[in-house]
């Protein structure tokens, strides 16, 4: 009678082995900072090109920074005094307003039009859509400078197409009306500016997030018998509310630092119509060298920037709890 042996088996022999890869060193400290090293340049370089103006900023608002201070760099400290000025200063407070008003109206006008023209893209056909995107892309991808430049020939007192046009519809008084010689005109004339070059990006945002609303809800509103305003109220604002405020809150900080389209067009003119915090700290800075009453204005802004969006983001996030 045979007898059977019975071989050992390891019992390792049934768990496979990791394959052996070049430059694997089995342990986690190579593996683990190796990409982290190849990303530092480009992180340590943006951190710099970010944070050194930022700093310096800051510094020389602290400072009697003039033009003999820019030249020979031997600046002294002065404590709160520029900001001091700024504060008792009347025109300055007139400017702040003037800027919050500037972007309320921009703000409102920008979500208002882009809301309205995301649901008239979701709504039409696939070629009809394809034109309307792309005709927003091609605005959004307009340089600034060359959309200011172009507003500046449409409202020309005298070979602007706007007053042409308004001249052949019969209103006379539009013959040869300089535009940027009113403050009124002109307030208006950037908030378009501004308007335009900001609704597509947020209206191709807020399409992006209609199309991710489920067709079955729509459907079972209109079935429970809810109108159009009742289905966009009930059941598509709810959905597309985080998109909706994260385009809010990117406008706000957007419209709030306008400064190029403003100082290309009218330089804060006339007389000071369009002069908002941005522009009102340049031409602080540059009038009479004072670079430190300048500086001391940029804080400023930054800080009821950043003041308006911690309110904002307090009152969103509080209102998410309360939500069940």
């Amino acid at each position: 009678m045979s007898t059977v042996r019975e071989r050992s088996v390891p019992r390792d022999a049934g768990r496979r082995r990791p394959p052996v890869t070049a430059g694997y060193s089995g342990g986690r400290g190579r593996g683990t900072l190796w990409p982290y090293l190849l990303v530092a340049p480009a992180v340590l370089g943006m951190l710099y090109l970010l944070l050194y103006p930022l700093a310096r900023a800051v510094l020389i608002s602290f400072q009697d920074f003039r033009l003999r201070q820019l030249i020979l760099g031997d600046a002294d400290f002065v404590g709160l005094r520029n900001y001091r000025t700024l504060l008792g200063d009347p025109e300055f407070w007139e400017v702040v307003r003037r800027t919050f008003v500037f972007m309320a109206v921009n703000v409102v006008a920008i979500m208002v039009l882009s809301t309205l023209v995301a649901l008239m893209t979701e709504r039409l056909g696939r070629v009809a859509r394809a034109v309307v995107l792309s005709s927003l892309v091609l605005v959004w991808a307009v340089p600034v400078v060359a959309a200011t430049t172009v507003f500046q020939w449409l409202f020309h007192s005298e070979f602007g197409i706007v007053n042409e046009t308004l001249t052949g519809l019969g209103f006379e008084s539009y013959e040869g009306y300089p535009w940027f010689a009113h403050g009124g005109a002109a307030f208006g004339i950037v908030v378009v500016l501004i308007v335009w070059q900001s609704v597509p990006f947020a209206a191709i945002t807020l399409y992006s997030a209609l199309v991710t609303v489920p067709a079955e809800l729509y459907e079972s509103a209109r079935m429970d018998g809810a109108g159009a305003a009742r289905v966009f109220r009930s059941v598509t604002f709810p959905l597309i509310r985080p998109i909706f405020m994260l385009v809010l809150s990117l406008e706000v900080i957007w419209t709030f630092k306008a400064f190029v389209q403003i100082w290309v067009m009218t330089r804060g003119g006339p007389g000071e119509a369009t002069t908002i915090l941005p522009v009102y700290a340049v031409q602080t800075a540059l009038a009479g060298q004072r670079y430190d009453l300048g500086s001391a204005a940029s804080m400023l802004t930054v800080l009821l920037m950043s003041g308006v969006l911690v309110l904002y983001f307090r009152q969103l996030f509080r209102q998410e709890g309360e939500q069940p």
